[in-house]
């Protein structure tokens, strides 16, 4: 088995600690040491050791995989970045109900993929992607580095997702469709129309309603 760390002890962290519990159920891969997280505890979390702040990761001395379960692509962006320990390894991480389709699925590195997800045909996922519970995603799609999608979501065919943009819960986004980088989607938006980089969108159809820094 390969020993992993958790980045991030909040609600999505134990989330991806029963992940690895239910991948360990099918089968045995990874042991799960403890969590990473800036904030100070001073007790387990969830039964599992609190190893200390981020920084302290680039001083590990054997191989270490590490899960990075940070939703807010900006933040998981600049924390990834600051991970320069070569004996570091970001396994992509797939729950065993997920349903994936046997043609041209590619993944990078560094992926969540959690319960109840549908990844269909000729789709490529970059690096350190979170699909979170029960989200679809369909034919010819390109998700790119960072990004997140928050539970149900749906994205069609055809759909390019460019780096670091989130989407919310619910959110539905038709298909022959570009989202630019750093862009957020609201909660339960339908998005029907392109969407620039560094904007807010919310609503039904998702309309644009600030640009982000």
């Amino acid at each position: 088995m390969k020993k992993i760390a958790i980045i991030g002890a909040g609600g999505f962290g134990r989330e991806v600690k029963m992940l690895i519990d239910h991948i360990n159920q099918k089968e045995r891969q990874f042991e799960l040491i403890g969590f990473y997280d800036d904030k100070h505890y001073d007790h387990p979390i969830n039964g599992i050791p609190y190893l200390g702040k981020i920084e302290k990761i680039n001083d590990v001395e054997e191989s270490l995989c590490i899960a990075v379960a940070i939703g807010d692509p900006k933040t998981k962006k600049k924390i990834i970045q600051s991970i320069i320990n070569s004996n570091i390894e970001f396994p992509n991480l797939v729950h065993p109900s997920v349903i994936i389709g046997q043609d041209n699925v590619k993944f990078g590195k560094g992926n969540i993929i959690c319960a109840g997800v549908i990844i269909t045909i000729d789709i490529e996922i970059e690096d350190f992607v979170i699909l979170n519970l029960s989200c679809t995603v369909g034919h010819d799609t390109r998700i790119k580095k960072y990004s997140s999608f928050m539970p149900t979501v749906n994205i069609s065919g055809e759909v390019v997702i460019n780096e670091a943009v989130y989407v919310g819960t619910g959110a539905k986004i038709i298909n022959l469709l570009e989202i630019g980088e750093n862009t957020i989607v609201g909660a339960g938006a339908v998005v029907y129309k392109s969407l620039p980089a560094n904007c807010t969108a919310v609503g039904i159809p998702a309309k644009p309603i600030k640009f982000n820094d």
